[in-house]
């Protein structure tokens, strides 16, 4: 009921369409309404990305003086040098079991979500972040390597978990006409956070000596926040429909965060995926696989987390210091932050793109404009040495192949797999594409320095052929999933399990 008197001549509005004619004059380039409490939610859930962004990048700015503290450390104890082989080794462990324990985090996804639901998830795992935090803020006073270490591989956990839990709270608590766009969130927390820990890793702020520690420590402070941010935040209203057959309180959760009371489209779409799960047994990973109906979605989820990764966005990064002191830029290391603020423009850019374009063309832009700045790179790289002017070229190469990466193989990659996928197989398939992703990722880490050494300037020639093969894949093999809902698309697979194509799941859906 309406409060208050209404102007002559005027119809009084209720609340709800009140905050909905507002949100949607905030937010004019969005088909749907948006509220501030689905703002706050997927605001909150994205802090976990920053996180996993902050850490991931934390430890290239300080490794000379991380290094020297391992080497003090481990001479103290031993009352003799260290060898440089073995401070090599110690660094690789430290950069690498990040990953190894993104893996394990990502891969026990399912055992969390399904337990303890997703906002639930997102709160209990924040132990972690407190823990890791803690043992590499206080490995220096302790003077103790393996503090260090244990703190990377726990952090790394953490982080793994993240890329599981907040792509699909995200996903399940936006509507659909927007998912994309809210999808997007989630890799500009990642980027985000990038960019920040290059610039608290400036020496002017935390990268000395007597200030890494805190630099490391620093990712208690947004565990924090989001702890007690999402104690206001709802549960996921297809968590608790579906999963644990409480209607009313879904229906009051959507009724929040959509800003409306009518709800009973998004109900009666979610009542329909319950029953048809209700018909099925609980989905495992090794089912994924062996279900012709599971089985074409999880190849493809995997596809795309690979095309992440082995699209060469991190050797960019690797590369772009060495590039743009080549181009004379005499403090190369605000140029590399300068990439850092491209990679956080183009995922803002995405965020208005994708609802409107489409995930599977943004993936093709992306690819494809890649592949062309990847070979620019590789003759500006090569001609180096030959002729002057073409350095500059290489330079907009770099933050060209920066730009179409947050077009496309950035953000699309983490949130189209909750889509590909209904709320039964979900979660093992979130499982599934993030350790793929930090699998491969740990991967790349490992062997791009061989590589490296291997080809030289033509390295750039080896995620040209991954680009262009991930590029005639999402033509041929990724729908698109704009504007469908999540029972539609799964419906979708069903068809395509005898080998149907893109655009006759599009003919289907139109017909």
């Amino acid at each position: 009921m309406a409060v208050g008197p209404s102007p002559p001549g005027r119809c009084q509005q209720p609340p709800f369409a009140a905050k909905a004619k507002l949100t949607k004059e905030l937010f004019p380039l969005f088909p749907q309404k948006i509220t501030a409490p689905l703002i706050y939610a997927v605001s909150i859930a994205a802090i976990g990305s920053l996180q996993f962004g902050y850490n991931t990048g934390v430890i290239n700015a300080p490794e000379k003086i991380i290094r020297g503290f391992f080497n003090r450390t481990l001479s103290e104890r031993s009352g003799t040098a260290v060898s440089q082989e073995l401070l090599t080794s110690l660094w690789s462990l430290s950069v690498a079991i990040f990953s190894v324990g993104g893996m394990i985090g990502s891969f026990s996804v399912s055992l969390f979500v399904n337990r303890f639901g997703r906002r639930n998830s997102m709160l209990l795992v924040n132990i972690l972040a407190f823990a890791g935090g803690l043992l590499m803020a206080f490995s220096k006073a302790a003077r103790a390597v393996e503090m260090f270490i244990i703190g990377r591989f726990v952090i790394g956990t953490f982080c793994g978990l993240c890329t599981g839990f907040v792509p699909m709270y995200i996903s399940e608590v936006s509507p659909t006409s927007v998912r994309g766009a809210f999808g997007t969130l989630n890799q500009l927390g990642i980027v985000v956070g990038i960019l920040v820990a290059q610039i608290f890793g400036l020496e002017a702020i935390m990268g000395t000596e007597g200030l890494w520690p805190m630099l490391l420590g620093f990712t208690i402070l947004p565990a924090i926040i989001q702890c007690i941010g999402l104690l206001f935040c709802p549960e996921s209203p297809r968590f608790l429909l579906i999963n644990k057959m409480e209607e009313e309180k879904a229906q009051a959760v959507l009724q929040k965060l959509r800003g409306d009371r009518d709800v009973s489209q998004d109900i009666e779409e979610m009542k329909e995926e319950s029953a048809k799960m209700s018909q099925e047994k609980k989905v495992t990973v090794p089912q994924l696989f062996r279900s012709p109906n599971y089985r074409q979605a999880i190849i493809i989820a995997i596809m795309l987390q690979l095309s992440q990764q082995l699209s060469g966005i991190n050797a960019v990064f690797y590369y772009s210091t060495g590039i743009f002191e080549r181009a004379g830029i005499t403090q190369p290391v605000y140029a590399t932050i300068g990439a850092g603020v491209v990679n956080t423009v183009f995922t803002v850019v995405s965020l208005f793109l994708v609802e409107r374009a489409g995930r599977r063309t943004l993936h093709l832009a992306g690819l494809g404009g890649m592949a062309v700045c990847a070979a620019i790179m590789t003759v500006a790289l090569a001609l180096k040495d030959v002729v002057d002017w073409i350095r500059y070229i290489s330079i907009v190469a770099t933050f060209g192949f920066v730009a179409l990466f947050e077009i496309g193989p950035g953000p699309i990659p983490w949130f189209i797999v909750a889509e590909l996928f209904s709320q039964g197989p979900r979660p093992a398939a979130m499982a599934v594409a993030g350790c793929s992703n930090w699998t491969s990722n740990f991967l790349v880490g490992m062997l791009f320095p061989y590589a490296e050494k291997l080809c030289g300037s033509y390295v750039f020639l080896i995620f040209l052929v991954f680009l262009v093969l991930f590029f005639v894949f999402t033509f041929f093999k990724v729908p698109e999933t704009r504007g469908r809902t999540f029972e539609d698309i799964s419906r979708g697979f069903e068809g395509r399990g005898n080998g149907s194509s893109p655009q006759k799941m599009e003919m289907n859906k139109a017909a």
